[in-house]
């Protein structure tokens, strides 16, 4: 493929509803959008990053310099006839989690660059070794008041979904509310994760010890914030009744997962494209986990549009082996898109290959200008 330009859209996706977690209390999510544009317009690849300050430390105005600054360094392949071109690029950067967003972004929108010049599916240059044709998504459960939890958990039961994860707070009082709604609601067959994002410290997560086993919880998400020293203790307890505590902020980088393997406290991962940096480096924490005999799920960060949920599909299509799938919410969350095609998964929770080359999703031009800023949208023409 031969790139004539590369686009940089900053863009706002807003919500159909208010969507709250520990960390973010907004009704949108700023994300960056990569716009590559072959020769002739012969083709277009597309590629998402979702900076969260609270994740990897990147705000969207950063990780627009960051995807600047890699577009415009001397190694990016604007001529490209190999996957392992791209793969060289990528790898030729050093490994930073303030980076890993704007990395993902670029990534992506070169391997669907690369697919539609070559009329294949992205999926076509990831290792097929755990490839399955079928996803099932769980659904997530928002921080929120009783009656909108009590609204989300019919649409979950209706939808037939088999696993849950549940958000909660640092106020003991609404999360035990939340968790006797969504338990009640969704009955004894649903297995439930929650997802604190660190907002406990040491004694509000002894605190919640007994709800936990109460509501029969499989997997506690980062309940204490990345590098807190009461990590150990609260990890041998939730060992000891049996719930998996699962690293997702605090795993990050190869060499986040590496140190978590070395300390042994959770006993499962989250991988998400954004947070880890794209293809290249999450299959890389993906291959380390399994010879490392570590569960991991495959995740998504709140506020994806169709192009990272599609990317998304494609990580957990080849991923048959991950414990939990979360991710294509599009319909579910979003008051507006970027892609023409719908991702979100459909009954069940069950989702397929989208077809098509690339990730096989379009961006509709219409609908990506107004979600952009043009003032802030920044071209690099070909050197």
């Amino acid at each position: 493929m031969r790139i004539s330009e590369v686009r940089i859209h900053p863009i706002t996706l807003p919500f159909a509803q208010h969507f709250s977690h520990s960390q973010k209390k907004d009704m949108s999510a700023d994300n960056i959008l990569l716009e590559i544009v072959g020769e002739d317009g012969g083709f277009r690849g597309y590629g998402e990053g979702a900076p969260r300050l609270y994740v990897t430390g990147e705000s969207q105005a950063g990780a627009v310099k960051t995807a600047y600054n890699l577009v415009r360094s001397e190694s990016f392949p604007w001529d490209s006839d190999s996957i392992a071109e791209i793969w060289k690029f990528i790898e030729g950067h050093r490994e930073s989690r303030e980076s890993n967003s704007a990395l993902c972004s670029v990534e992506i929108a070169l391997l669907d660059a690369l697919g539609k010049s070559q009329s294949k599916p992205i999926i076509d240059y990831l290792p097929a070794g755990f490839y399955t044709g079928k996803v099932h998504y769980g659904a997530t459960v928002p921080l929120g008041l009783e009656e909108r939890i009590t609204k989300i958990c019919g649409i979950i039961k209706t939808l037939g979904l088999e696993h849950v994860r549940v958000k909660l707070g640092s106020v003991f009082i609404q999360n035990e509310r939340s968790m006797r709604i969504v338990r009640s609601s969704l009955g004894d067959s649903c297995e439930l994760r929650i997802d604190v994002n660190g907002a406990w410290d040491r004694d509000l997560a002894f605190k919640h010890l007994n709800l936990l086993s109460e509501h029969r919880v499989k997997v506690v998400e980062q309940p204490l914030m990345h590098g807190n020293k009461d990590l150990g203790g609260l990890a041998a307890e939730l060992r000891a009744r049996g719930i998996n505590l699962m690293a997702d902020e605090s795993a990050c980088t190869l060499r986040d997962v590496e140190e978590i393997i070395d300390q042994g406290f959770f006993n499962m991962v989250n991988v998400r494209l954004s947070k880890c940096g794209g293809f290249n480096r999450s299959l890389k924490i993906i291959d380390l986990l399994r010879k490392s005999n570590l569960p991991f799920q495959i995740g998504c960060q709140l506020g994806e549009s169709g192009v990272l949920s599609a990317a998304g599909r494609s990580l957990c299509l080849v991923s048959s082996d991950a414990a939990y799938c979360d991710g294509s919410y599009d319909s579910f969350l979003l008051k507006e898109n970027t892609t023409t095609e719908d991702v979100t998964f459909g009954p069940g929770g069950v989702a397929s290959p989208l077809g098509g080359c690339g990730l096989g999703v379009e961006v509709d031009l219409r609908k990506l200008e107004g979600l952009s800023r043009e003032s802030e949208r920044i071209i690099i023409k070909r050197p």
